[in-house]
């Protein structure tokens, strides 16, 4: 065995926790980062890609503030790439027993490479807003798998079972299914609104107060299955109680900010939590599904209070 091989960890480490927060931290500040050029009109900051201008790869001194923030922007996909790199070679050896980890880890690398990729587009296209809401939606599941993966690696290995009431288990999945549909209806009156990214970007010529009703109505449904989620969670003792506490918290939250900026003309350092805020309500709600389902040895540890059923992970 080569000297790196003997380096890499033989099992879930200190390394690999610590390389597993920070991806999912630095996955969670690009949006946030993200949004700060959308939302100070910095989209165009860099006219071209993958260079700044098209004799520099940097921002030049003839250049506004607006291109220092994109230029930052881009320097972040280098540093959520570099975490992504170094998770998935540090999962290298265990690959074979932890196919999820390494599974997952490869996913978050090659996602970071293909927003890259759409990054670019999105310049090449003067901020398309559909392809600005889909480059916004890939990083928010790429900080859904960041979450994944820290769920899994505190599981073992080996056969998975389910953990709650089958029509729990359908609940959550219908609960998972309204906050995407929150979240499309959210990114879609985000690009009929005035934060387009640069004053001459095109918008999706969508009536935005007609759709930030829309939006809120299946906000308003994802709270009321929320409760009910946490309710039943409380009452039954279910392993997803936590989780669901926590969800239901961040579309608190969520609310409180969303009803705040619509009444108050979407001022941008709102409008820019309200991104950040989806995103982690989105890993929260990851995680909760993850709950679904427990290792089959610690069940076995377990008096059962539910009928379970057995699967592989």
């Amino acid at each position: 065995m080569n000297p790196v091989s003997e380096w890499l960890p033989e099992r879930v480490d200190g390394r690999i926790r610590f390389f597993a927060w920070a991806s999912f931290v630095a996955q969670v500040t690009i949006i946030a980062t993200g949004g700060a050029v959308r939302l100070t009109g910095s989209g165009l900051g860099c006219p071209t890609w993958p260079t700044c201008t098209a004799d520099s790869l940097i921002p030049t001194e003839e250049l506004s503030y607006h291109s220092l923030i994109e230029f930052g922007n881009r320097m972040m996909t280098g540093v959520v790439g570099i975490l992504a790199l170094v998770l998935f070679v540090l999962v290298w050896r265990i690959r074979a027993e932890r196919r999820d980890l390494f599974t997952l880890s490869f996913i978050v690398g090659a996602g970071v490479v293909a927003q890259a990729v759409v990054g670019g587009v999105t310049v090449w296209t003067g901020l398309n807003p559909f392809i600005v809401g889909f480059h916004y939606v890939s990083s928010l599941v790429l900080v859904c798998v960041s979450a994944a993966f820290l769920a899994r690696m505190r599981e073992p290995v080996g056969l998975r079972e389910r953990a709650v009431p089958g029509w729990y288990s359908a609940l959550s999945h219908a609960t998972s299914a309204v906050l995407a549909l929150t979240i499309i209806f959210g990114v879609l009156t985000t690009g009929s609104g005035p934060h387009s990214g640069d004053a001459a970007a095109g918008r999706t010529g969508f009536d935005s107060e007609v759709l930030e009703h829309v939006h809120a109505w299946p906000g308003y449904l994802l709270l009321v299955l929320t409760l009910v989620l946490v309710g039943a969670a409380w009452r039954l003792r279910l392993p997803t109680l936590g989780w669901s506490v926590a969800l239901l918290v961040a579309e608190l939250v969520q609310v409180a900010v969303g009803l705040y900026q619509a009444r108050n003309g979407l001022p941008p350092i709102l409008v820019g939590i309200h991104m950040v805020l989806a995103a982690l309500t989105a890993a929260a709600m990851t995680l909760v599904v993850l709950r679904l389902k427990r290792p089959v040895d610690d069940a076995l540890r377990l008096r059962p209070h539910v009928p379970t059923e057995a699967s592989v992970h």
